[in-house]
């Protein structure tokens, strides 16, 4: 491994991140993420084996949120997904960050996608907080690149909130801290994607990342904590799991019976889907 890489960079900021990154940048980052997260993270392969099966089985349309939700490419894939199986899907997104949602709301849809900010929040786990302490609930919590952002405690606190929020399964897709990964990002990234941050702030994120026995230890026993090609972690946690073949651990606590569908929050709060794709503000 790389001099650098034993140990965990939680510290380490990303250009994206920063308060003055560059606009243009910035936009053809979100834009170029679409690239990167269609060929290398996976969200086909976990649609397939974690979502849909359970899915299909719901007489309701499935609720999807997405904690960390960026440019909202993984939401947008998802919903191609459940629509091309002639599933019904309410897909919810949430970022601390209100030029991701800017961006987010601009996209083309159909009207099965909201986005929200929360002006009041600068971190992506305080948002899931706020939800999980105002009852809602989804069948899926989702997050993609989020936990290497985060410090250790506050991984831990993102976890416990999405397990509350979770009806059937909580999916977090990460980096894997890899020395040959950061050696291959570096060496191709720079000729694929230009004019953008995504080369240097993929390094940054790869030094705050996770190894897998890093992770599984800091969540504990009650998720699993896979790798998956390439140079990637997959933590699920899931309620149904002792019932399936591939029985993964359980775990936490439930506002709702599981199964059933979460009632309606009034009020602002990530609303159920209805209307053209929007961004809002979480009160």
């Amino acid at each position: 491994m790389l001099r650098f890489l034993p140990n965990r960079n939680p510290d380490l900021i990303e250009w994206m991140d920063r308060p003055d990154a560059d606009p243009e940048l910035l936009s053809n980052t979100y834009r170029q993420f679409s690239v990167i997260n269609r060929l290398l993270s996976g969200w086909k392969t976990i649609y397939q084996r974690e979502i849909r099966p359970t899915a299909r089985e719901l007489n309701r349309p499935v609720r999807i949120l997405d904690i960390g939700c960026g440019g909202g490419d993984i939401l947008f894939a998802l919903h191609q997904m459940c629509k091309k199986d002639g599933i019904v899907a309410e897909l919810t997104g949430i970022d601390p960050d209100k030029r991701s949602i800017d961006f987010a709301s601009g996209r083309v849809s159909d009207g099965a996608i909201r986005f929200f900010h929360q002006t009041a929040s600068e971190h992506a786990f305080e948002l899931a907080s706020e939800l999980a302490n105002s009852g809602e609930q989804y069948d899926y919590v989702i997050s993609n690149h989020l936990l290497h952002h985060l410090q250790d405690e506050e991984v831990r606190k993102l976890a416990s909130d999405a397990c509350d929020l979770a009806l059937h399964q909580v999916i977090f897709n990460d980096i894997s801290r890899s020395a040959i990964g950061y050696l291959l990002f570096q060496v191709t990234t720079p000729l694929l994607f230009r004019r953008s941050f995504i080369s240097k702030d993929g390094l940054i994120s790869i030094r705050r990342s996770f190894t897998r026995d890093e992770l599984a230890q800091l969540l504990g026993e009650k998720w699993s904590v896979r790798p998956m090609v390439p140079f990637r972690l997959l933590a699920v946690y899931s309620r149904k799991g002792e019932t399936r073949q591939d029985s993964l651990h359980t775990g936490g606590t439930t506002r709702a019976t599981i199964g059933e569908a979460a009632p309606a929050t009034t009020g602002e709060t990530a609303p159920a889907t209805t209307g053209q794709t929007t961004g809002g503000t979480i009160p």
